[in-house]
């Protein structure tokens, strides 16, 4: 079995749902032993789909079944009085601390940041929360939905006339996930090299609001030039700058219209493109020639297929990508070649297969190791390294500190 860069850190994972998980997903896929304690009725991921074969239960997620991928699982409910200490002695084992409890809500148990420290002076904590530990809104909850709005860049996605969009799914708290590990490597990494734990207090909301998605340039543009971000009528988001259909679906284009040879190129150089008004900066911000621009393209797309326009696309150093249904992407030569999927054999579910590394690094290895546990599948085994005996984890089980 591959050893990952991580082989012999030991996380203790008191995070929920999908931006922490996410967060130590990364370390336990590079290697980490990650210990994820789960409430008695289990990460709320557990309880959304999509469900296998369509049959709903804890074991047959797909949400919690990706982002739990390589870690082990103890079910210990916090609140109780005999877990403070079963809790303690995870911690003396741990490299790092990362908890996405709502803010306040472990150091009311005593099991917060000032109790890390107090325990080992080396132990780093990273907090997830939606807006940070010590805002105004500490208390506010968050959707990914409302992650998206609040950023800013949802109001540049969709058609003028109709509402803001945002991206499908969970992105946003999957760049949460991301950024906070990122975070929890450099304290790590810092703990390691000087022997000083520190608490990494991070905000969803400020992950989000300096993100590099256009977020902080439209923000600047707002606040120095009053320019408000463009959503052009018509199909698309802007003059070759958005989703497009063509003959067998949608082909995404970017900011293809300020690189007018390019576009020339990929487009067999048409005479109504030969206009000098095309040719002009700023061409693509101005809302009548976009929707001119739009008749005129529309066609040349319709009759053609997405992996066509994306050819020629390629050919000219156009930006431009199709949109794939899942059952292209698995079929897509670009994923197989690269060795972008992996199969996973679950005891419930059978084989799956599932997206495989984020990022190639050849020195430093990516395997899923073990599929994601079963509700208290490790609660045992994990006391048992701790040190509790047979008889301490009986006790533990019969009073419901743990499950």
């Amino acid at each position: 079995m591959t050893s990952g860069p991580l082989d012999g850190v030991t996380v203790l994972d008191l995070t929920e749902h999908i931006a922490g998980p996410y967060c130590t997903k990364l370390f336990a896929d590079f290697g980490a032993d990650v210990i994820k304690i789960e409430p008695p009725g289990g990460d709320p991921s557990r309880s959304v789909g999509p469900w296998h074969q369509g049959t709903p239960g804890p074991e047959r997620s797909g949400t919690f079944f990706y982002f739990n991928t390589n870690k082990r699982s103890l079910v210990l409910d916090i609140e109780h009085p005999d877990a403070k200490a079963v809790v303690e002695r995870l911690m003396r084992r741990a490299h790092i601390v990362v908890e996405s409890q709502p803010a306040g809500r472990l150091d009311a148990l005593g099991l917060g940041w000032r109790r890390v420290s107090s325990l080992r002076d080396d132990l780093p904590m990273v907090s997830i929360t939606p807006f940070g530990h010590d805002s105004p809104y500490r208390d506010y909850q968050v959707s990914d939905l409302v992650l998206y709005g609040f950023a800013g860049e949802m109001y540049s996605i969709g058609v003028q006339d109709r509402e803001p969009v945002k991206m499908y799914g969970t992105a946003s708290l999957v760049e949460c996930g991301s950024a906070a590990a990122t975070g929890a490597m450099a304290a790590l990494t810092a703990a390691e090299l000087q022997g000083v734990g520190q608490h990494v207090d991070f905000s969803m909301a400020d992950a989000q609001f300096n993100g590099v998605d256009r977020r902080h340039a439209a923000t600047i543009g707002f606040e120095f030039a009053g320019r408000r971000s463009l959503r052009a009528p018509g199909p698309a988001a802007g003059m070759l700058a958005g989703v497009y259909p063509c003959a067998d679906g949608y082909v995404e284009f970017s900011g293809a219209a300020i690189r007018i040879p390019r576009l020339n190129e990929m487009l067999g150089s048409p005479d109504w493109l030969q206009d000098d008004k095309w040719w002009q900066p700023g061409v693509n911000l101005i809302p009548d020639l976009v929707e001119e621009f739009n008749a005129m393209f529309l066609p040349w797309a319709l009759e053609r297929g997405k992996r066509e326009i994306w050819a020629a696309a390629r050919e000219a150093k156009v930006l431009c990508g199709p949109l794939f249904s899942v059952d292209e992407l698995f079929e897509d030569s670009h994923f197989s070649d690269r060795g972008f999927w992996s199969t996973v054999e679950h005891d419930e579910l059978g084989e799956v297969k599932l997206p495989g590394r984020p990022l190639i690094m050849p020195a430093s290895p990516w395997s899923i190791r073990r599929p994601p546990p079963r509700l208290g599948q490790h609660t045992d085994e994990v006391l048992a390294e701790c040190g509790f005996s047979a008889s301490e984890i009986f006790k533990l089980s019969t009073s419901g500190a743990i499950g």
